[in-house]
């Protein structure tokens, strides 16, 4: 794995030696000796990880890390605290500070790589799913900018065989968050199949084998819930087991409260953040698709998917039909009642639009007054039967609008065309449809006309 590591300490002994270590592994490595420029640096150069030396004269490495997560373009960054103090006051301190996870000095080699690979996978997920939400922002299709992301109320699952040890971690967590102690392995994976936002396995646990757990609670509904790995410091091999096997930070034991306290809040947080950025992803994707006032598919997605339909159809597959509608005089609609009244009626259209189709069918807005409905496996008699059908469920009841104060006896022209053959395209579909509704207009409106090749 390649990655980039910014080493921040003001010993140029300790980062020529971390530096040589990286190298080795071939790890692209940064370096600086003060806070301030590790400020600089980190907001230029962007790095996959920031090893961050704690004793440090002027700015010190908490505050440091405290300024980097409180910048917009550093918050990200996973940071390690590096340090030859031991002290929970101080991991509480940094944890507090934002940091992600701490290495105490003189550093063990596979400690560090192992923290290094699995904070750096970490990032590059965050990374992949910042930049496409920004792409999406940049396309005019993103949401608002991040809410504020708590940290408490988080789904904590607990799978441990010793009472004692799940309680104590049960009873400091129930004042912020939801918990559930499982000490059956088998209720405990079932469980994991759940939404969760912290996994807490004790990974030496004697009833069931703890690592398989980590290992199987990346994969369902909870893969992307943060794991805290209950660990014995001096358990080297298993502590490095469980990061390789998805876990995301090392609780050591004895278990200290407070550091389990903002563990958990770090990790649920980070996991917040991530959801919240899937999720703007998502509503992205959906409305680059989705016509924003009537909820129907737009014509984007309508071209792409008649496309694949159309391919299939040439070579051998189904047939698929289409129908294209116009609303009659909608001009006049607008210019009588004003256009929030048009767009009342082009809302209501598409609620009986949607409703006179079949469930396989794809109804879509054109643009304007114009609507499609893509029909998969859809002969020439079937869509036309379908197209009687709306027509009828339109002209039969008036539209309200202006708050239900008016009403509108509305009508529809529809063409309808299917696919012939070798030879035919979604342009030569939608064209033949597009005759039909000239044709239907031309002859008095409120009709249906099939056109065959």
């Amino acid at each position: 794995m390649s990655a980039r590591v910014l080493v921040v300490d003001d010993v140029e002994a300790n980062v020529r030696l971390l530096e040589a270590k990286l190298t080795i592994e071939y790890f692209d490595v940064l370096t600086c000796q003060d806070g301030q420029t590790a400020l600089t640096l980190a907001a230029e150069s962007q790095p996959d990880l920031i090893l961050l030396d704690v004793m440090m004269p002027g700015m010190d490495g908490f505050e440091t890390c405290r300024r980097l997560k409180a910048q917009a373009e550093t918050r990200h960054i996973p940071v390690v605290l590096v340090t030859a103090l031991d002290g929970r006051e101080d991991r509480i301190r940094g944890l507090e500070a934002g940091a992600d996870d701490f290495l105490t000095k003189p550093i063990d080699d596979v400690i560090l790589f192992a923290r290094v690979r699995s904070l750096t996978r970490l990032k590059q997920v965050m990374d992949e799913l910042r930049e496409r939400e920004e792409s999406s922002r940049r396309m005019g299709v993103g949401g608002d900018g991040a809410r504020r992301l708590r940290a408490e109320g988080g789904r904590v699952l607990i799978v441990d065989d010793n009472e004692r040890q799940a309680a104590v971690i049960a009873e400091a967590l129930a004042r912020e968050h939801r918990v559930t102690v499982e000490t059956d392995p088998d209720k405990a994976l079932a469980a994991i199949k759940g939404p969760l936002d912290l996994i807490i396995v004790n990974v030496a646990a004697e009833a069931f084998d703890g690592l398989r757990v980590v290992a199987l609670s990346k994969s369902g509904d909870a893969r992307r819930a943060p794991i805290l790995a209950v660990v014995e410091p001096t358990e080297r091999a298993r502590m490095v087991k469980a990061l390789e096997l998805g876990a995301t930070d090392i609780l050591p034991r004895p278990i200290d409260v407070e550091e389990l306290s903002a563990r958990a809040r770090t990790q649920i947080r980070r996991k917040r953040y991530s959801d919240f950025l899937r999720e703007k992803l998502d509503n992205s994707l959906e409305m680059a698709v989705t016509d924003a006032l009537t909820g129907l598919h737009n014509r984007r997605y309508m071209a792409g998917q008649l496309q694949a339909l159309v391919n299939r159809a040439v070579h051998g597959g189904s047939s698929v039909a289409v129908l294209l509608m116009d609303i009659d005089h909608f001009k006049s609609v607008n210019d009588s009642f004003g256009h929030d009244a048009g767009d009342e009626v082009l809302t209501e259209f598409a609620v009986r639009l949607a409703t006179n189709v079949r469930a396989v069918d794809l109804p879509c807005r054109m643009g304007g007054e114009e609507f499609v409905v893509v029909m998969p496996g859809a002969a020439l008699e079937d869509a036309q039967r379908v197209a009687e059908r709306i027509r009828r469920d339109v002209a039969a009841a008036p539209f309200r609008i202006m708050g239900g104060r008016e009403s509108l006896s509305i009508t529809i022209s529809i063409g309808v065309a299917a696919t012939t053959g070798e030879g035919d395209t979604p342009h030569l579909l939608l064209k033949r449809a597009d005759e039909g509704v000239y044709e239907a207009k031309a002859g008095g409106r409120n009709k249906v006309i099939a056109k065959a090749a």
